[in-house]
């Protein structure tokens, strides 16, 4: 009898996790290894938030709190959704949890039955499919290719319901393209939902803040407030506040779900951090006004990363709308030969060339689930991003 569950053999490492560690091991050999893989902000969490964890502490809110979140903390979250989305909820209809990560997990594992099927257009983030797996899901994969600026259609959604599916994964903007969805394209998708009424939305809003050339966000149910009660909204400060290790993430939505999802995370993990509830608190209950400057910076990264990656011969790039990554598509290079006459035939062969041979750490397409093209993150200097630039720009120049 094996002592490792089965499930395990279901899915795989987190891809980003493994090219991040993979770096950091090399950087401990000597190795001049720039990371261009792991999606955090480079910022630090803002002093008011950090002084609010402190304050907290000497208050003595160390001890467990109820397991959906502190009270002050959820009613921050319904009204951060009525100023920003127009959204009216009540505290009953919200959760938070440790992470937009443990979120979505409980969400899917209080919702799927054998063999349901989720809806994930892909490019995806790497852990959507995994925790469908994981729940007893059967993940279907929509590829979303760059002629579509790697957005789900109607059209495309309509081919892919049947009796089976439960529900549809959208993230905007998005991880690993920073495609982000325009009202109109909602819109349109929601159109196709109310024909099925046993399909639900989850929405990964986590880097609803960081949009560029005055791109108006909204959410789905923003959209389609008829479609509020099948719609799960998940949310974060950990990229907006600069706060990916204080593991805080929230969702509003149906009530039935939310008491599932609590209840799955009362028999896990329990509360989040108390201190960390304390300093989401101060910062969604805050000023945004810290952001300013960040995205001022992530644009300019932005900018000079699509120009770069589009000057190198057998690369192409797509603007990104929104987050901090960019997806070239590298299928210029497919065929092309190496110094030491090894022929690149698909993107993850390409990345552990780049980070051979330039020292530069990506992640391959296919973690995403579209070939052949890499994800590299600007949440890094300016100065590091010119400095990997050339050293990708160098690596290509020598192939054959």
């Amino acid at each position: 009898m094996p002592f490792i569950s089965d499930n395990l053999n279901r899915i795989k490492p987190s891809a980003t996790m493994v090219i991040t560690a993979k770096a950091a091991q090399l950087k401990r050999e000597g190795k001049d290894v720039i990371g261009l893989s792991a999606g955090e902000p480079d910022f630090d969490t803002p002093d008011h938030v950090k002084e609010a964890a402190i304050e907290a502490i000497k208050k003595g809110y160390t001890k467990y709190t109820n397991v959906e979140g502190i009270p002050e903390l959820r009613q921050a979250i319904v009204d951060k959704f009525k100023k920003d989305n127009n959204l009216d909820y009540i505290i009953n209809d919200v959760i938070v949890g440790t992470g937009g990560k443990q979120i979505l997990y409980n969400a899917l594992i209080s919702s799927i039955n054998i063999n349901d099927e989720v809806i994930i257009p892909a490019p995806y983030w790497v852990s959507y499919p995994d925790m469908t797996l994981l729940a007893g899901g059967t993940p279907v994969i929509v590829s979303c290719s760059d002629d579509t600026g790697f957005k789900l259609t109607a059209e495309a959604l309509k081919k892919v319901i049947t009796n089976k599916s439960k529900w549809l994964i959208l993230n905007s903007p998005s991880n690993p393209t920073g495609a982000c969805y325009s009202k109109d394209e909602l819109n349109a998708i929601a159109e196709v939902v109310r024909q099925h009424k046993n399909l639900y939305v989850m929405t990964d809003d986590i880097y609803e803040y960081i949009v560029y050339d005055n791109f108006k966000f909204h959410t789905f149910a923003q959209v389609a407030p008829d479609l509020k009660d099948r719609t799960l909204t998940v949310n974060g400060v950990s990229k907006s506040h600069c706060m990916t290790g204080w593991r805080i993430g929230y969702a509003v939505g149906p009530s039935i779900l939310i008491k599932a999802m609590i209840k799955i995370q009362g028999q896990s993990t329990s509360n989040a951090s108390s201190i960390s509830q304390y300093a989401a608190l101060a910062g969604i209950g805050g000023s945004n006004d810290f952001l300013k400057p960040c995205l001022q910076a992530f644009d300019e990264r932005r900018i000079y990363v699509f120009n770069r990656l589009n000057n190198i011969p057998g690369i192409s790039c797509i603007l990104p709308e929104g987050a901090f990554y960019a997806y070239p598509n590298v299928s210029g290079l497919i065929g092309k030969k190496t110094s030491k006459g090894i022929t690149l035939s698909n993107d993850t062969e390409i990345v552990e060339w780049l980070l051979e041979t330039g020292e530069v750490a990506a992640v391959p397409g296919v973690a995403f689930g579209l070939e052949p093209f890499f994800r590299v993150s600007y949440a890094t200097s300016l100065k590091l991003l010119k400095d990997a630039m050339d050293r990708i720009e160098r690596s290509v120049s020598s192939l054959a």
